[in-house]
């Protein structure tokens, strides 16, 4: 297996923090499969340092940060370093025990069968001695990780990990120096197009003084949280609707006026209350007027899951702001139908309705723009 490792130029990145008891026997274990090993010393307080120094020549490559900088810089700084010394992949493994080094042989035979890619070890979610509240955030992350990139992982939280260094950007695209740094990285691969999977790795969750994990569940778990909401938002605003327009728009055999035509009807049938046929209606109606069904049934998915919210919440407002004074939730028709839904499917139709003026006009000042003529 050194060998094999050799070929590939892959390195071990051990990024450890006051982890005394266990580095020792993690550096050991690795050290099995090769000797390019770097470690990243994240301000430890501890006797990492000594035990690191018992090592001698065989641990080639120490990186040590004066303080505490935090897991995903020294992350960061080590996957740095391996690029910099030349190597194609870097394996990064936790110094507090939990992953198996024997399991690099996993991620090795996966690297053969498809070069070139991120892969993550998936941990079993319900191992003996894994805590709710992790299982709780990764499956939270698992979640957030499909809606931002359309791919679907069982583990996005683990630290056991083999990245491509060669096709992956280390310069100054990372924003996050914690836990989140992770799934930053992983969220920007997607997007630049790398293959992330996931392959089946064992994980020990040690008892007592043995394992010192420094993940705050409160904290940690509060920042990936907001780390989310901004990939929605970049999506929802920036990549989502530039992908749209250079794939659908910009190839589009109809005129201007016909494609925003599409976007329009997409748009109002996308936001008009009948879910579960909001796509049928939009490219039935696109195809009844001569126009693309595929531009409007794509504009149509304007209701996705971050997004429905505001719409119905917007669609109430709307509703109840017209109808406030016309339509009491004392008459019949209130008591009968209530008055909210009353208010909500009213609002949804002039939010609709306006939406799909809105991306109507900007369609058209957009593809004016790109200076597109058909």
């Amino acid at each position: 297996m050194k060998e094999t490792l050799s070929s590939l130029n892959c390195a071990v990145i051990i990024p450890t923090y006051n982890n005394g008891r266990t580095i020792r026997d993690v550096i050991s274990q690795v050290l099995k499969y090769t000797a390019d090993v770097i470690v990243v010393d994240d301000g430890c307080t501890d006797d990492t340092k000594e035990i690191l120094a018992s090592f001698g020549p065989a641990l080639k490559h120490v990186l040590t940060h004066p303080e505490n900088m935090g897991k995903g810089r020294a992350l960061l700084d080590g996957l740095r370093l391996a690029k910099s010394l030349g190597f194609t992949y870097a394996i990064t493994i936790d110094s507090d025990g939990q992953h198996y080094p024997s399991d690099i042989p996993v991620f090795i035979d996966a690297i053969v069968k498809e070069p070139d890619s991120l892969i993550v070890g998936a941990r079993n979610l319900f191992a003996d001695g894994m805590a709710a509240k992790s299982t709780f955030a990764n499956r939270f992350s698992n979640m957030w990780f499909r809606i931002e990139t359309g791919i679907h992982l069982f583990d996005t939280q683990s630290g056991f990990r083999l990245y491509p260094l060669r096709k992956m950007n280390l310069d100054n695209r990372h924003y996050t120096g914690g836990y989140e740094f992770e799934l930053e990285t992983l969220v920007f691969s997607a997007w630049e197009g790398i293959n992330v999977k996931n392959v089946p790795v064992r994980v020990l969750y040690q008892s007592g003084e043995d394992r010192v994990s420094h993940f705050k569940p409160v904290r940690d778990f509060a920042r990936i949280s907001l780390v989310n909401p901004c990939f929605v938002s970049y999506c929802l605003f920036w990549k989502w609707p530039k992908s749209f327009f250079l794939k659908y728009i910009l190839n589009a055999e109809d005129s201007n006026l016909k494609v925003a035509l599409a976007i329009a009807v997409g748009v109002f049938c996308g936001i008009l209350p009948i879910w579960g046929f909001q796509l049928i209606a939009a490219i039935g109606i696109a195809g009844l007027f001569g126009l693309s069904k595929t531009i409007a049934g794509v504009a149509s998915n304007i209701s996705i899951p971050p997004v429905a919210p505001f719409i119905v919440g917007g669609s109430w407002w709307i509703g109840h702001r017209l109808m406030d004074g016309w339509l009491s939730r004392d008459t019949a028709l209130s008591v009968k139908f209530g008055g909210w839904a009353v208010e909500y499917v009213a609002g949804a139709v002039v939010l609709a309705a306006a939406a799909a003026v809105l991306a109507f006009l900007l369609s058209l000042l957009c593809m004016k723009l790109a200076g597109r003529k058909r």
